[in-house]
């Protein structure tokens, strides 16, 4: 039992401690058990250089993640999320596909879906048409992963 007081110093806790709570920052995003995790190095660090008692420890960790979570998080937050622009011509990437041609791999009814094959990629399509197998099509809409098609 003497080794295991040998290797688990108060340093090699807390970088433990940090490291376990930046990997459950991964798993649970949302940017604040970062913060708690760099506390725990910043007492990793001072207890390599200093030796402190567990108050103090537990006292700078928790002073150190609070300070940091509360001025640092609006910072890291831009650098690790980004920011969302609004882009004017979204649908047009959203409907890339319209107004291209592709060939009906298995027959369309009105009331009854088929496939299409659209650059080596099979997708559901419906039309107001009936439409045999090996036929060429136009995209005229797409609706989620449905495109709507007709006869070309």
């Amino acid at each position: 039992m003497e080794w295991i007081k040998e290797y688990l110093k108060p340093e090699l806790i807390w970088f433990l401690v940090g490291l376990v709570m930046l990997l459950f920052e991964f798993a649970l995003p949302g940017l604040i058990i970062f913060f708690f995790g760099v506390g725990a190095w910043v007492v990793a660090g001072l207890c390599f250089f200093l030796p402190l008692s567990t108050t103090w420890q537990l006292s700078i960790f928790l002073a150190t993640s609070v300070v940091c979570l509360l001025v640092l998080r609006k910072a890291v937050k831009k650098v690790f999320f980004g920011r969302v622009v609004n882009d004017p011509n979204a649908s047009e990437y959203a409907d890339e596909n319209v107004g291209k041609e592709a060939v009906v791999e298995t027959r369309i009814a009105p009331h009854t879906p088929g496939k299409i094959e659209l650059n080596g990629t099979l997708w559901k399509a419906v039309s107001d048409h009936t439409i045999e197998a090996n036929t060429t099509v136009t995209i005229i809409a797409k609706d989620n992963l449905t495109l709507t098609v007709k006869p070309t």
